[in-house]
């Protein structure tokens, strides 16, 4: 069996499993009961930053799906595009991916049904030193052990919609199986990232994440994956926004009203919490259920 190996334990999450599950543990301890939750909750948005920034919140979007789909079956991971410019959604031709947690398998007969329909295509480069997707796969390990995964990498172009589509066509007790969660970071805003257009300090940033970020979460809430996916390239507002799109028209397809979001918040907010110091750059990260 051919499995992809972890590429950023030890630097965005632990790579002793003691280690790795004492930290999911205490990103898990952060989520408050929310009795508001999506029912049925069929997808979901997660950062993927390194879990001292991002983990508490990808937390909570797992901890919701327990609540809500404890025997989900197969976890569809679309993961950010930062180094793949295909046209196409990447799949993994591997077998299983391992993290210090163990092996968890593909669910290769959902990705022979997406590459049979023309929705997605096999580069497995493309996964070997992405983050995005990785970084959630400890959460479906320690909350879901029956779980597959299904990881895709998607492009910032229409075949994001397509493959929303495509898997929403799938017959109903495969979806029911099914839940879709898209692994996105928000604003990039600062020097480091050569992103300044309201320039450089407090005020700068507060734009980021109030407006700039802002936008991106409103429309993701209120369901308009079209328009999440040209504003973000045009905002700049999401390094993910094809992922983030498909898990939204997944979730409008498949009946979702609107979004909840459970929490927003910055790696400079993070920052000046635990650390209690600021910088000029800023990354923004969001939690969201449908």
């Amino acid at each position: 069996m051919q499995s992809r190996k972890p590429v950023v334990a030890g630097q965005f999450y632990p790579s002793d499993p003691a280690q790795c599950l004492a930290e999911i543990r205490e990103c898990l301890a952060f989520c408050a009961p929310n009795e508001s939750l999506p029912d049925p909750l069929v997808a979901g948005i997660v950062p993927h930053a390194g879990w001292t920034f991002s983990g508490s919140l990808a937390a909570m979007v797992f901890a919701a799906v327990q609540k809500q789909r404890p025997a989900a079956r197969t976890f569809v991971i679309f993961g950010a595009a930062h180094g793949y410019f295909g046209p196409k959604p990447a799949l993994d031709g591997c077998d299983a991916w391992e993290t210090p947690l163990g092996v968890v398998p593909i669910d290769v007969a959902l990705r022979r049904t997406l590459l049979d329909g023309g929705a997605a295509v096999v580069v497995s480069s493309a996964h070997r030193r992405e983050h995005s997707i990785e970084v959630q796969v400890p959460f479906v390990q320690h909350l879901f052990p029956e779980a597959r995964i299904l990881p895709i990498i998607v492009p910032p172009n229409e075949s994001a919609l397509v493959l929303g589509n495509v898997l929403a066509d799938l017959p109903a007790d495969t979806v029911a199986g099914i839940v879709c969660i898209g692994s996105t970071d928000l604003t990039h805003y600062g020097p480091r990232y050569s992103f300044t257009p309201m320039g450089i300090g407090a005020d700068a940033l507060g734009w980021a994440s109030n407006v700039n970020d802002r936008q991106f979460i409103n429309l993701a809430l209120a369901l308009e994956p079209e328009r999440l996916l040209a504003g973000a390239i045009e905002s700049g507002n999401a390094c993910g926004p094809g992922a983030a799109a498909a898990a939204v028209l997944v979730a409008k397809r498949l009946g979702a009203s609107q979004g909840l979001l459970l929490a927003h918040t910055s790696s400079n907010e993070i920052m000046l919490r635990q650390m209690g110091a600021t910088s000029r750059d800023s990354v923004g990260y969001a939690a969201i259920v449908f």
